[in-house]
């Protein structure tokens, strides 16, 4: 039985122009990869990202353990890949892993 998130974004159309007019479209687009990585990886790989932003066309993923940011640079075009194919290849250039 899967667990109910925190927090559930529906993201409308009237909430994406909302986001859109005020420039918090990459907001969005960032808390709907923080909540894939969350579905994706296990839970307590999940707790040691500590923030994922969009800068620009670039994923910057801010991770605890230095052994999932290894992991994380390792497979940098894997997970590149993943978003692209998920949110769209135009929306993303570049993935950061600090």
């Amino acid at each position: 039985m899967k667990n109910k998130k925190k927090r559930e974004y529906q993201s409308s159309e009237l909430v994406k122009s909302f986001a859109r007019i005020y420039g918090f479209e990459d907001k969005l687009i960032a808390f709907e990869i923080k909540d894939f990585l969350e579905d994706y990886l296990d839970e307590s790989l999940f707790n040691e990202i500590r923030s994922v932003n969009l800068e620009k066309g670039n994923i910057i993923i801010k991770i605890d353990s230095p052994l999932l940011k290894h992991d994380f640079k390792m497979r940098k075009s894997f997970y590149l890949k993943k978003f692209q194919d998920k949110f769209g290849a135009e929306k993303f250039s570049d993935l950061q892993i600090l």
